[in-house]
């Protein structure tokens, strides 16, 4: 591992005057799970790590019925589902915060970092995509709000801008909401996904997000739309599963193949669809 120097910045400005001076040169670290990994392996070798785990306000979690639910930067993921506010308005968005890896994984892990991390198949990604998540993000210029789908473009690329971090995620209100997460990976706990999916139903409208077939996580919009309006059917729902598999991209790679990945998909958007008739 290369050697680096250690930034543990007191507030959110010391954090964001970090990040500007430093750069590139420079990570922000949440959890460090991922980074710690990447570290070791030599993945990365920066000049500088920048812990925000010091900085107040970043291990909160927040919900009010009409804004909805803030989860800050450092807040973990057990935190986040073992939260009886989370559990009782986003269970789904629980669920899948307890999938990621071991308990011991999950007392440093970060939403946030999960998200930045802008893996395909970041567990807590798909319910963030089907709730309308927006990341909150500090900067020079003060704060600013991005969509989820806007913030990850590519495989570990995000719209980050080189002296931004970010704060918190936020969750809008869901009234008569209803979600289903689903994860497929080699082994029952403790493994990355092959595929992980959050389909959700907010009032008459469906919404299917789906993780690990496509270089980021995708909503599957023309999925959705054929659904929308109508009445649910066996044969409304066997036509969304075969639509749902010409919307995502995925890979061959150790985890899976393509065509296992691909069947993955109509199971679950079936299996999920079918809790509603």
């Amino acid at each position: 591992m290369k050697e680096f120097a250690y930034i543990r910045p007191k507030t959110m400005a010391e954090a964001v005057a970090a990040r500007r001076q430093h750069g590139s040169r420079a990570v922000v670290m949440n959890g460090g799970t991922d980074i710690v990994i990447q570290l070791r392996e030599r993945l990365i070798a920066p000049d500088y790590v920048i812990d925000i785990k010091g900085v107040p306000g970043l291990r909160e979690i927040a919900y009010d019925p009409k804004e909805g639910l803030i989860v800050g930067a450092c807040v973990t993921m057990n935190e986040l589902g073992e939260h009886p506010d989370v559990a009782a308005n986003y269970p789904w968005l629980a669920e899948a915060a307890l999938s990621v890896g071991s308990k011991q994984v999950r007392n440093r892990a970060t939403a946030v970092g999960n998200i930045v991390n802008a893996s395909p198949l970041c567990d807590v990604g798909t319910p963030l995509y089907a709730a309308n998540a927006t990341l909150i993000i500090a900067g020079l210029m003060g704060e600013r709000e991005v969509a989820i789908e806007d913030f990850i473009t590519f495989v570990r690329k995000t719209t980050l801008g080189p002296e931004e971090v970010v704060k918190a995620i936020k969750v809008p209100p869901l009234r008569d909401a209803r979600g289903i997460f689903s994860k497929v990976s080699r082994r029952s706990e403790v493994d990355l996904s092959s595929v992980c999916a959050t389909v959700l139903k907010v009032g008459r409208e469906f919404r299917l997000a789906f993780g690990a077939v496509a270089p980021t996580p995708v909503r599957l919009k023309a999925t959705e739309a054929l659904l929308n309006g109508q009445k649910l059917t066996e044969a409304l729902i066997a036509e969304a599963a075969i639509l749902a598999k010409t919307e995502v991209s995925p890979i061959d790679d150790i985890r899976a193949s393509r065509e296992y990945r691909l069947d993955v998909v109509g199971v679950i958007v079936k299996r999920s669809l079918s809790a509603w008739l």
